[in-house]
């Protein structure tokens, strides 16, 4: 499964869906981004590049294994910046959220692409989506399936397939 194309589309086209479905939540409903926000957003073009990563070179084990470990990070930092934007808005976690995104000075994507990953107000609170489920709620759960997916994908990547 992790070396087939379709698997690798998949994550790619999930990880474009979000970061457009953030940006239009940004930019067609004017709700401005947080600082977690906007670290979610660094782990989606992570993830894009990845998925491309992995989408070319599925066909080689070790390259594949990389792209896997790669696909497992990511579900874990997902899954943190969740867990800490749900805490945020729910209230069991009390955090520092303020307009640096701790990033150094060579890494200034904040500056170079300010449309993207400029953070533009305190966290508190995310929007709903639908049906009562808010955006922390949806990314929560999203991130958690991905950590279940992924590492069920990098255990099939390490048992080596049969040619008979």
């Amino acid at each position: 499964m992790p070396s087939r194309r379709r698997y690798w589309l998949v994550i790619l086209l999930s990880a474009v869906s979000l970061m457009f479905a953030a940006l239009y939540y940004q930019y067609i409903q004017e709700l401005q981004p947080c600082l977690m926000c906007i670290q979610v957003r660094i782990w989606l073009v992570v993830l894009i590049f990845v998925s491309i990563f992995g989408m070319l070179t599925r066909t080689q084990r070790w390259s594949n294994l990389v792209a896997q470990s790669g696909l497992l990070i990511i579900a874990g930092g997902l899954a943190e910046r969740a867990y800490m934007l749900l805490g945020t808005e729910r209230g069991f976690v009390f955090s520092d959220c303020g307009f640096d995104l701790g990033l150094p000075d060579w890494l200034a994507i904040d500056v170079w692409f300010p449309r993207l990953f400029q953070v533009e107000t305190t966290c508190g609170y995310t929007p709903e989506i639908i049906f009562g489920i808010t955006m922390a709620e949806a990314l929560m759960v999203l991130s958690v399936v991905m950590c279940t997916i992924c590492g069920l994908a990098f255990i099939a990547s390490l048992i080596p397939l049969k040619n008979e």
